[in-house]
């Protein structure tokens, strides 16, 4: 049972300083980011106040958060639905790989290939 608690409280410490670790450069660049740009969502621009600053987050443009050049150049300011979905594209494109539209085949089935002749061959009453 020692070994568990040992353990538990070896993970709990870890957790922790992680915490401490992401408050901390989060400070930073957070700090630096409000005091660079407007308090508007760069995507859905709704605006925000100290009433609702914490709901306004900092995205990172090439999503290296070690990334925090001074002048804010890899930083964006995203509302929380905003950023979460910017991560979920991200995710996507991880995933399943990007394409560009210039690599993609074209379709050649044409479904309506002889519409028009068959429109003009109507059946006698």
């Amino acid at each position: 049972m020692a070994t568990n608690q040992s353990d538990s409280s070896k993970l709990d410490r870890v957790l922790q300083q992680q915490r401490d670790y992401i408050n901390q450069r989060e400070k930073g660049y957070r700090e630096q980011a409000l005091k660079l740009y407007p308090w508007v969502c760069g995507r859905c621009s709704r605006e925000f106040s100290h009433a609702n600053l914490r709901e306004l987050t900092v995205h990172h443009v090439n999503h290296d958060h070690d990334d925090n050049p001074s002048d804010g150049s890899n930083w964006e300011l995203l509302c929380l639905y905003c950023h979460d979905e910017e991560h979920h594209k991200f995710e996507h494109f991880v995933r399943y790989g990007g394409s560009k539209e210039s690599s993609r085949t074209a379709a050649t089935h044409n479904p309506f290939a002889g519409l028009k002749e068959a429109m003009g061959k109507k059946e006698p009453k």
